[in-house]
């Protein structure tokens, strides 16, 4: 039996949990977090006694602890991270890995050094439309991918809470929404190193207090109080080292018709789209084709997708599977992001070789 504890118990923790207690070969044995009153309450919920605020006391009261859930806002995935690595126990941390590519070395280096697994919350590697796009290039369908285009736009969702907070954050939309689509772009191309970037951010309609219809999604900590200091929209062209290129956008705040994710990969024999069915294009017979999959779902489902991702950490301790959201990839993702904020500080392309 494999025992884990969450460190974080906000809302992406309630995802955790729910994969964990779905797995028979785990028990989460303990939760942490800096508020009490949060914590008590998720405790109570899920029957989970040994609570605690001080992670460092977490480990050294409950040493059976084997793995453990970083769920933590973005500034603490590296200290509670290296802190667990440290302490003898394997990582997933949530996504994104850090709030730089600098934490993320250290992070890396912490885990190699302990000789435990840090595997990164990738959640998109495990969906159902992922493995079915991955079966189409590992067919040759699409020829050289050579472009893709993602994008992820809310038109009135800023979270709130340390979402808007950059001190906790470390950015906007880009950080928080772009790391997913960037991510999974980037794995279906094959995981191409970057090699240069150039980005644009804006911060011009901040969180929209002044809209009066309901947001969406909306974070535990939420409050009146919240303050937005990030960007709310931001865009970027990716280069990598085999010549595909990326198109990014990704926005919390924007005055488009209705929110919007969709991805596109574009080859030399074939197309794809997701939004948020898959849709393929290509050529039969000397005519132009356009195809969808009978009978296959093909839209990203969540029932079971942080289940996958959860269950396939379980196999990576047991030794059963390889990882497949390694540390390295959490680091280059950071050094993407690192390089798209640069471009758009600077307006000057930047080469990843000499971001950091």
């Amino acid at each position: 039996m494999i025992k884990i504890a969450i460190i974080g118990v906000g809302n992406i923790a309630e995802t955790h949990m729910a994969a964990y207690r779905r797995n028979p070969e785990v028990e989460v044995v303990a939760f942490c977090d800096i508020n009490p009153d949060r914590l008590s309450y998720m405790g109570k919920k899920y029957g989970v006694t040994k609570l605690y605020t001080d992670r460092d006391k977490m480990f050294a009261e409950v040493p059976e602890i084997d793995a453990v859930s970083v769920c933590t806002w973005n500034a603490a995935h590296a200290p509670c991270t290296i802190a667990a690595l440290k302490a003898g126990k394997h990582v997933l941390c949530e996504k994104p890995m850090a709030m730089n590519a600098a934490e993320a070395e250290e992070m890396k280096k912490t885990a190699e050094a302990c000789g435990k697994l840090l595997m990164i919350g990738f959640v998109r590697r495990h969906g159902n439309d992922c493995r079915i796009l991955r079966e189409f290039v590992s067919a040759d369908y699409f020829g050289e991918l050579y472009y893709a285009k993602a994008t992820y736009l809310r038109r009135n969702g800023n979270p709130g809470g340390w979402f808007g907070d950059k001190s906790r954050s470390g950015g906007g939309p880009l950080i928080d929404l772009g790391v997913h689509v960037i991510d999974l772009s980037r794995y279906i191309l094959g995981n191409p190193q970057p090699v240069s970037v150039y980005g644009a951010t804006f911060t011009k309609l901040y969180d929209r207090k002044n809209i009066k219809s309901e947001k969406g999604y909306r974070s535990s900590g939420a409050s009146e109080e919240d303050i937005c200091d990030v960007e709310d929209f931001a865009s970027a062209m990716i280069r990598f080292d085999n010549g595909a290129v990326l198109s990014v956008e990704a926005a919390f705040s924007l005055n488009l018709k209705k929110d919007e994710g969709r991805i596109e990969f574009f080859g030399t024999k074939g197309g794809a789209k997701l939004d948020p069915e898959l849709e393929l294009y290509g050529e039969m017979n000397g005519y132009m084709t356009d195809m969808t999959l009978a009978a296959t779902k093909t839209a990203l489902s969540f029932d079971g997708l942080f289940e996958n991702e959860i269950d396939h950490f379980i196999d990576c301790i047991q030794k059963r599977a390889e990882c497949i959201a390694p540390a390295a990839d959490g680091v280059t993702l950071m050094k993407i992001l690192d390089a798209v904020y640069e471009s758009a500080r600077t307006g000057h392309e930047v080469r990843i070789d000499r971001a950091l």
